[in-house]
């Protein structure tokens, strides 16, 4: 696995490049524009970061702004959603990601087909728009409110959904799946057996590494910093030194004051997974 963690570009995509390969990461996330905003350009200097990616084997991920829902009913919030999403693709390919994560979309209590069936139009939409490489990849969600998308089967139905479905693949957010009690992390093998059965690894790109303020099944998304929440360095040795995310990125989320505190994490997460 390639490990690493979420990074600014607001000095530019090489700065963020060159600010991950000095914590020590294999791989760096990075949001294509303002994370509370549709509107936005993306950077300039992606030609050079993809130069110094390709030089060192770092891997990119993009992830779209957090505003983003793709079930949302409003029809002019639902148009701005396409239109920011193809912008946030073509941001993606120009900066060499190898995806752009999307959050699942949030039925906003019109119910769970609506949600889907919006959802699934959304995207169709979306993916008629932009032709290029980058992949959408779905991460699942913590189950907060009316979120879609908490259970890997929820996520390959809706996927089989998509016209072209194959331009569909997946994030796996650990905190995320725990607070909303899909796996106990003391039998974490037999969820990764899940993934492998039921064909959601064989689609999986990108992994996000975070510990879980809250309790599994509590539904609240809050990150924690590596084993200092209740996943645990227990749970996440076991998540880590299993072999369900050899060759991914694995990218940390964790809280953190400045984005030099990532180095000293990355290495502990190293450590958890036996390749420090």
């Amino acid at each position: 696995m390639k490990i690493g963690c979420h990074l600014s570009i607001s000095k530019g995509f090489k700065a963020a490049a060159e600010a991950a390969l000095q914590l020590g990461g294999q791989s760096f996330q990075f949001f294509t524009k303002n994370p509370r905003a549709f509107r936005g350009r993306g950077p300039q200097d992606g030609p050079e970061g993809v130069a110094l990616c390709r030089e060192h084997g770092l891997v990119a991920v993009a992830h779209a702004p957090y505003v983003t829902n793709l079930s949302t009913p409003d029809p002019e919030l639902h148009e701005i959603t396409v239109q920011s999403l193809v912008q946030d693709l073509r941001i993606a390919e120009s900066c060499g990601a190898i995806g752009l994560v999307v959050h699942c979309g949030k039925h906003l209590e019109k119910g769970e087909e609506y949600g889907v069936a919006r959802m699934v139009e959304t995207l169709d939409r979306i993916l008629a728009e932009y032709e290029g490489p980058v992949p959408i990849l779905l991460e699942n969600t913590a189950g907060q409110g009316s979120e879609l998308g908490t259970d890997l089967e929820e996520l390959l139905r809706i996927r089989d959904r998509v016209a072209q479905k194959d331009r569909i693949r997946f994030c796996f957010d650990t905190c995320h799946a725990f607070v909303a009690g899909q796996y106990d992390p003391e039998d974490w093998e037999r969820y990764a057996q899940r993934m492998r059965e039921t064909g959601y690894r064989d689609l999986l790109v990108a992994v996000h590494l975070n510990d879980a303020k809250a309790p599994r099944g509590s539904r609240r998304d809050r990150h924690e910093n590596l084993g200092k929440g209740y996943i645990g360095e227990a749970g996440l040795t076991a998540i880590l030194q299993s072999d369900i995310f050899a060759g991914l990125p694995v990218v940390l989320e964790t809280p953190v004051n400045a984005q030099e505190e990532y180095g000293p994490e990355m290495a502990y997460a190293r450590k958890l997974a036996g390749i420090a």
